[in-house]
């Protein structure tokens, strides 16, 4: 018998959503997709153990791999309405974190991701989330559509953004593998874990002050959180152990004070001297 995973069951609670998001993760003629009941990241997982340590990324060796460009090719031949809920997740977080390590090195930018399709004065560009360069699933997406119109609609799932990065090193960090269906329950877990419990500068909890810091994604994605600064307390102190820090936040009696976001590329060059020799 399959083991039920609290996914699946929110999966599930959502169908209409989900009958939605299916519908429009699939543009073109299903006999030019492929019908498979899971894919195979084994060439993302590959670069990404090489190229990525400690969240730092080897944006010219992705650039130079001929796997990746094959990886790439593949995610766009997947048909994501064969696959169960587990797998189209595991999938939808590879393709943006694969197509957002293809648009800078596409781009050639080494500094910030904002300075792709910047606007200045009165030229406004569409900004680097607004770039239609995602092929997957035999569309053409940004990466804002794989996102919001996509993993946010079809999955109550708000640790996707411990996972999803946004090519900076204020965002969670990269992991040095892919995600897979068999191992995302405990991918999702250790990403959130990481981020909350081991980023101080980003999110931690100070008591004496009672004043709870955090980083802009639980206020730019706060109705994932649950929609106020006592939900979001509420949603942190699950990942704290027995103490002040977990009462605390419990008690909703706290302030709720955004840590500054770092845009800097999360490059192994501007992240060295941050970086441990951890495994």
């Amino acid at each position: 018998m399959s083991k039920t995973t609290p996914l699946m069951l929110r999966v599930a609670r959502r169908g209409a959503l989900r009958l939605a998001a299916l519908l429009l993760a699939v543009s073109l003629p299903s006999g030019m997709l492929q019908a498979q009941s899971s894919v195979d990241h084994r060439a993302f997982d590959a670069l990404l153990r090489a190229h990525v340590v400690n969240g730092a990324v080897d944006y010219d060796a992705f650039k130079a791999a001929p796997t990746f460009t094959a990886y790439l090719s593949a995610l766009n031949a997947v048909n994501p309405a064969s696959l169960s809920a587990q797998e189209r997740l595991a999938y939808w977080i590879n393709v943006y974190n694969a197509f957002t390590i293809k648009l800078i090195v596409d781009k050639g930018e080494r500094q910030s991701i904002r300075n792709v399709n910047k606007s200045f004065g009165l030229l406004k560009l569409k900004g680097p989330w607004s770039d239609p360069v995602v092929r997957a699933a035999g569309r053409v997406l940004t990466l804002d559509q794989v996102e919001h119109e996509i993993i946010r609609k079809e999955f109550d799932e708000p640790r996707i953004h411990f996972a999803l990065v946004c090519a900076a090193i204020g965002c969670p960090p990269l992991r040095s593998e892919a995600y897979v269906a068999a191992r995302l329950e405990t991918q999702l877990t250790e990403q959130a874990q990481r981020f909350i419990r081991e980023s101080p500068p980003k999110n931690r909890v100070d008591v004496p002050s009672r004043t709870v810091f955090v980083s802009l994604v639980f206020t730019w994605y706060r109705d994932d959180f649950g929609g106020s600064d006592k939900a979001i307390g509420q949603y942190l102190a699950e990942w704290y152990p027995a103490g002040p820090e977990r009462d605390l936040l419990r008690s909703g009696r706290f302030t709720l004070k955004q840590t500054n976001y770092d845009w800097t590329l999360n490059s192994q060059e501007h992240m060295r001297p941050r970086s441990t020799n951890t495994p």
